[in-house]
């Protein structure tokens, strides 16, 4: 009897954790991702005493509210900035800025540095072009990445094309492997880049989803059940 009921217990436990987990998670990483922007933004309230927005007169830990009220005011300094750019003025300031920077010693390379990040992150074009499989970290084993761009100059090997491919780690795909390789060697998978991403997050446990019925040159990868991932080749697509 005892023993029935530690393992309905255990049962119910491991399945209302597995429920509320998630949630669990995504509060505590938004009010972490909360203390560490207003860590930034607390200093737009530096025109107030700090008697009125610290606690114990100004020598403890800002109030919540008033962390709130600055990051509120950051999103409209922000929007403001980015609605002056349309015009003239706005567009001579930063301009004038942009100039600025670019002349002081050191700092120059790390804002220039800073700028073309973001600039390739907040294009129009998208960063990731294709989800393809590589042979990756070592021969016989294939690991998934995404096409980031055609390479020329000094990394063309002959009449092949070389891709720049990104390689991220899993589950946390903000960092990862930046590899050069021939587009011979470069195995295109039918997958979107956004189940791309979820397959790694996921670490692999989310399949992801056919973007349309089978085509010719599409076959199966090895590993994966039918339906569940396609991949076309390469090169089967440059002979067709």
């Amino acid at each position: 009897m005892n023993k029935s009921l530690i393992g309905q217990w255990r049962t119910n436990f491991v399945t209302g954790l597995a429920i509320l987990l998630p949630a669990i998670a995504s509060v505590v990483l938004l009010a972490w991702s909360f203390k560490k922007i207003a860590e930034i933004t607390d200093v737009l309230l530096f025109l107030l005493p700090a008697r009125l927005t610290h606690r114990n007169g100004g020598e403890g830990e800002i109030y919540w509210y008033w962390s709130l009220l600055a990051l509120v005011l950051a999103v409209l300094l922000i929007s403001i900035a980015g609605k002056l750019t349309r015009y003239y003025i706005g567009k001579k300031m930063i301009e004038l800025l942009d100039h600025g920077l670019l002349r002081v010693p050191l700092l120059n390379k790390i804002y220039l540095t800073i700028k073309q990040v973001n600039q390739a992150f907040t294009s129009n074009k998208s960063t990731f072009k294709q989800v393809v499989l590589v042979e990756f970290p070592q021969p016989g084993n294939r690991s998934v990445g995404f096409v980031t761009g055609e390479q020329n100059g000094a990394f063309h090997q002959g009449n092949s094309k070389t891709l720049s491919v990104f390689i991220p780690t899993t589950p946390n795909p903000t960092s990862g492997f930046l590899i050069l390789v021939p587009e011979s060697e470069v195995t295109k998978l039918d997958m979107s880049v956004a189940d791309g991403i979820k397959f790694i997050v996921s670490l692999g446990a989310i399949p992801p989803e056919l973007t349309g019925p089978p085509s010719r040159g599409v076959l199966e990868a090895p590993g994966y059940s039918k339906g569940e991932l396609q991949v076309s080749s390469s090169s089967s697509s440059s002979s067709s």
